[in-house]
């Protein structure tokens, strides 16, 4: 079993980067790609847990990308190290999200929820804030049931507290991931919001901007949206990945890990023909010289 999108307590997820290895290891998964949200910090810890559990750790990033609907995340997988160009995006998607966060808040105290961001950063420390955070606070404050219910109440598009996140340019991302030594896949693409009569061309643009890969296993895609997804990416010349994006008990609970579209298991091809070849590929033609005295992943 694999999975190649997953999130830590580093981003948004519920368990540590140590907790998610050894619990992919109880479910037989022999390799795990660590996704987590404009960071890599929780990669060191994944790392030495894998080895000691003997699987594969994946060093990965997820990337939020300025798109005109939906939203468009790029993973970064098979991250070498950390180049300045990414850790220059890593850091301005943060300070844009800390910019979100504040406004969320400003929202959440206009709706009668007395919460502030600094509230929620201190109760999660070394974290990369979003709304799951808001969310745990506010159900130990008594104001929800559960957090779920702060997404359909507040959070989702639409609702009164919701604030869009901004995202970074699609071709500094691809550049930022390539140095690194990782290969750019676009996560979930059905949550660009793009019809099917357009998504052909859509995809064929995002692949001449640099984008090599594309995730059609996904549990937000039902498996015929999957077949048909992994199809149109042969056809345009990208890899197919799949990933659970398992974020832990507590958040998004109906997704697990190794499972993706329809409940069924991750093909394993995904790792083994497809991204693992198309890394070295890519890895032989784009990555920079690697910076002496550079620690890697």
């Amino acid at each position: 079993m694999i999975d190649l999108h997953t999130h830590s307590t580093a981003s948004d997820g519920t368990y540590r980067p140590s907790e998610l290895v050894q619990c992919a290891a109880q479910k037989k998964l022999s390799v795990l790609a660590l996704t987590d949200h404009d960071t890599i910090s929780g990669i060191t810890e994944a790392s030495a847990s894998a080895k000691d559990c003997g699987i594969t750790l994946v060093p990965g990033i997820e990337l939020s990308i300025q798109w005109p609907s939906g939203e468009f995340h790029l993973l970064g997988l098979g991250l070498q190290f950390i180049s300045p160009e990414l850790a220059e995006l890593a850091e301005e998607l943060c300070d844009r999200r800390e910019q979100r966060n504040i406004e969320m808040a400003e929202k959440l105290r206009s709706a009668g929820i007395e919460i502030t961001y600094e509230e929620v950063a201190a109760r999660f420390p070394q974290k990369t804030i979003g709304r799951p955070h808001f969310a745990a606070v506010m159900q130990e404050k008594g104001y929800i049931r559960n957090r779920q219910q702060a997404f359909e109440r507040y959070f989702a598009s639409g609702r009164p507290c919701y604030v869009p996140r901004t995202g970074v340019n699609l071709e500094q991302a691809v550049e930022a991931i390539a140095k690194s030594g990782g290969i750019p896949v676009q996560a979930h693409p059905l949550s660009m919001y793009v019809s099917w009569g357009k998504m052909e061309e859509t995809m064929r643009g995002i692949h001449q901007s640099g984008v090599q890969g594309l995730e059609a296993w996904h549990p937000g895609a039902r498996v015929s949206e999957a077949q048909r997804l992994e199809q149109l990416a042969h056809g345009i010349g990208m890899c197919v990945t799949g990933g659970s994006d398992f974020h832990g008990k507590s958040v998004r609970a109906d997704r697990h890990l190794g499972f993706a579209s329809g409940g069924y298991r991750i093909p394993e091809r995904c790792y083994t023909e497809e991204l693992l070849p198309a890394l070295m590929e890519y890895r032989a033609r784009h990555m920079a010289v690697i910076p002496p005295n550079t620690a890697l992943f």
